[in-house]
């Protein structure tokens, strides 16, 4: 019961300005309100914990430090009510009806000098509790001072530019805010809403947050914890409920930084890759928070894009002095959040490859695909990315990888560059024709498998001062071998090249003898480097331009095969049936290139070859 006549005050001309932003145009989404009362609940707590350590004389000294929310819908009414270090008649005045204390001017400040561009930096400046106007017809503040001599009062106002104090008996330590609800915010006072909205931003205040009969945040901050203290079991816990997962955590990466920003996170790598499975592209998964509040759940550019899959929490102290608690808006901080996570992620890579080898191998198999994403795209981090990446070669063993560093480490003195083919298997890599020169000089050729492979290996273009070649390409130079006898002349040579340019016509644009075939006949090399047949499939599926353009082919004999022997002795004395027997070979050679694109002639030449058996 009130014992005085509530007195009425005028709001500070930029209080007034201040509530017309924070109505009109402050927050994208209303439901922040909740998260900055819920906030301030938590620091009246945390003032209070603090208090109690000097001071012996407290009001209702046996209160729980606690925060409770309640709602009402028949009354369309809200209650946030915490038993912190509540405030005194002048300091209601103080904090919430003047410049002095709220951080108001040095807000107002900075929507004058960012102008549209900063309408959300409300979190730097200590003014969330103006939010509640967002939502509500009216608010009321009932608040009692932790000092024994001081008695409660109530703060009341709907915002429209004054506000009431008057004195209010029986009110216990702390502060409880009540809002009553504007028509189209009336969903704010069901239970289900708000215990959504607490769970999703306020899910780990220090204090208990209670909604009813239910205590909302159960699970506790381990980011902020010595993992010392924490057990497994509670890893695989907060995972699941950070993450919405069901299984387990692959890898977990529990870390804290002090320079160059105060940094604890706890970061996580899932058990199956889902974009793998046909799943649409992965979203940002990695929580930002300050102080265990949510600033953003899904922010973009905290970590880089091919880092996506990685989900968990990054909490900074330093966040509040530069950005607001909901739009990011000092990219330089961000950028630096992004420099030291990722690099400290990349650390844990490698440290995993090193000593958990097997591990890092089935980790790989899931997520190696967004390593080469990185390796091929992100210039900033490509070194150590590279030294992360796997592949299969012609010295492994079927499923066994290998590294570029240890490539390297085998590698003959007079060996210069790193060879490599796409492929769409090992057995297709294996059995074409262009491996056999490779594996005649004990050359080891790593095995690419996927459709990125061919780009990532364009784009890193060489490691350890070693270029990356492909091994099917034109200009691939590789020492002479023994030639075995009975191989056609030199001048033989010379006349079933020119011989089969002539017969070929178009379709090829060279055609010599192969120093890099052993047991195959012929192949054939795009003329074109940088229109593969794998990027030539990829403008055809994107209806680029380039699709159509004509194949350049380079055909190359291997003048030790008995076949090409018999088209030599073939093309005089028959000449007709040699030109079908030499389409035949560069459309088998196109095949194992990947280039033929269509068959239809191939066949009917081969029922041409089929009637002279």
């Amino acid at each position: 019961m009130s014992k005085t006549t509530p007195q009425k005050f005028e709001f500070q001309a930029e209080i007034k300005q201040l509530l017309d932003i924070v109505i009109h145009s402050l927050y994208t989404e209303k439901e922040i309100f909740v998260r900055e009362l819920v906030s301030n609940a938590s620091d009246a707590l945390e003032k209070l914990r603090h208090t109690q350590i000097t001071e012996q004389d407290i009001h209702d000294d046996k209160l729980e430090l606690e925060i409770t929310v309640s709602t009402d819908e028949k009354a369309k009414t809200i209650t946030i009510q915490d038993h912190g270090i509540g405030m005194t008649r002048d300091e209601l005045v103080e904090n919430l009806g003047t410049i002095a204390h709220s951080g108001s001017k040095a807000f107002l400040n900075a929507i004058k000098e960012g102008g549209a561009k900063n309408d959300n930096l409300i979190g730097q400046f200590g003014v969330g509790f103006y939010s509640a106007f967002m939502v509500g017809d009216s608010v009321k503040v009932y608040s009692r001072s932790w000092k024994k001599d001081e008695v409660g009062h109530v703060w009341s106002s709907d915002g429209s530019g004054s506000y009431e104090i008057e004195e209010s008996a029986d009110l216990q330590r702390g502060t409880k805010i009540v809002i009553t609800l504007k028509e189209d915010c009336a969903e704010y006072a069901k239970d289900s809403t708000i215990k959504d909205i607490l769970e999703r931003y306020s899910a780990f205040v220090s204090f208990p947050i209670k909604l009813g009969d239910d205590h909302v945040n159960t699970v506790t901050a381990l980011w902020l914890r010595s993992k010392n203290e924490i057990k497994e079991e509670e890893y695989t816990e907060f995972y699941k409920f950070q993450s919405h997962a069901h299984d387990d955590p692959r890898l977990r990466l529990h870390f804290s930084a002090d320079a160059p920003l105060a940094i604890n996170a706890l970061l996580f790598v899932p058990q199956s890759n889902s974009e793998k499975m046909g799943f649409s592209r992965l979203e940002p998964s990695v929580s930002l928070y300050c102080r265990k509040v949510m600033i953003d759940a899904k922010p973009k550019d905290l970590l880089p894009e091919w880092l996506r899959f990685v989900k968990g929490v990054v909490d900074s102290e330093d966040l509040p002095l530069n950005i607001s608690r909901e739009t990011m808006q000092d990219k330089a901080l961000i950028d630096k959040l992004n420099k030291v996570i990722t690099k400290r992620f990349l650390k844990f890579l490698e440290n995993e490859a090193k000593n958990r080898v097997e591990g890092y191998n089935e980790f790989y198999k899931e997520f190696g695909i967004f390593l080469k994403e990185g390796a091929a795209m992100d210039f900033n981090h490509k070194d150590q990315l590279i030294k992360l990446l796997r592949f299969e070669s012609s010295l492994t063993e079927k499923g066994k990888t290998t590294s570029l560093a240890d490539y390297v480490s085998r590698m003959g003195e007079e060996q210069k560059e790193i060879y490599y083919l796409v492929g769409p298997n090992r057995a297709s890599i294996e059995s074409g024709p262009y491996l056999e020169a490779f594996k005649a000089r004990n050359l080891e050729v790593l095995f690419c498998y996927e459709a990125v492979d061919e780009y990532v290996m364009t784009n890193v273009r060489e490691f350890d001062s070693k270029n990356l070649k492909a091994a099917n390409s034109s200009d691939v130079e590789l020492s002479d071998l023994d030639q075995p006898e009975g191989k056609l002349s030199k001048n033989e040579i010379e006349k079933l090249t020119k011989w089969l340019k002539e017969t070929l016509g178009d379709r090829v644009q060279e055609v010599k003898s192969s120093t890099r075939l052993v047991d195959s006949p012929a192949l054939a090399l795009n003329a074109d480097q940088f229109m593969t047949p794998q990027m030539r499939q990829m403008m055809k599926s994107m209806n680029k331009d380039g699709e159509d353009t004509p194949l350049k082919i380079n055909l190359e004999i291997n003048p030790r095969s008995a076949l090409m022997k018999r088209v030599y002795d073939l093309s005089g004395a028959d000449p007709e049936k040699a030109g079908l027997v030499a389409g035949q070979i560069l459309d088998n050679a196109l095949i194992s290139a990947g280039l033929l694109e269509d068959a239809t002639p191939m066949v009917q030449r081969m029922y041409k070859l089929l009637e002279q058996v």
